[in-house]
């Protein structure tokens, strides 16, 4: 069953400038960046795993963009709305021409089976 996301006509009209509004710099900037870049890496300081998917990448020869959005201490509030738009819990987030992929092991799967070089190559 799919997660149900609040239908906007449950949001009080008082509060729902407030709740579109939240945070939307940061989801705008990682929209324009995904369209913009064939591969798109949205990360946060110390996680290993944002460290990961970087370097899978440039083994495999592969530029990307990076983005990277505060660590463990702070920014974490901005980086709930991409959760929030994303629907993907966890960061990294990778985007391949402007589709979400997912995060480092995603992303390694694409790699060791060629499907991400198929992806680019469309």
């Amino acid at each position: 069953m799919p997660r149900p996301i609040l239908d906007e006509a449950q949001i009080h009209p008082a509060i729902r400038e407030t709740v579109q509004n939240l945070h939307a710099e940061i989801v705008h900037n990682v929209r324009s960046a995904a369209a913009s870049n064939p591969v798109l890496v949205v990360g946060m300081g110390i996680n290993p795993f944002c460290k990961k998917a970087r370097k899978a990448l440039a083994a495999a020869g592969i530029s990307h963009k990076y983005l990277e959005y505060g660590s463990y201490f702070s920014e974490w509030r901005s980086r709930n709305a991409l959760k929030m738009w994303t629907g993907w819990p966890t960061f990294p987030m990778v985007f391949v021409k402007g589709t979400l992929i997912g995060g480092a092991s995603d992303l390694d799967k694409l790699v060791a089976s060629g499907e991400l070089r198929r992806l680019l190559a469309e």
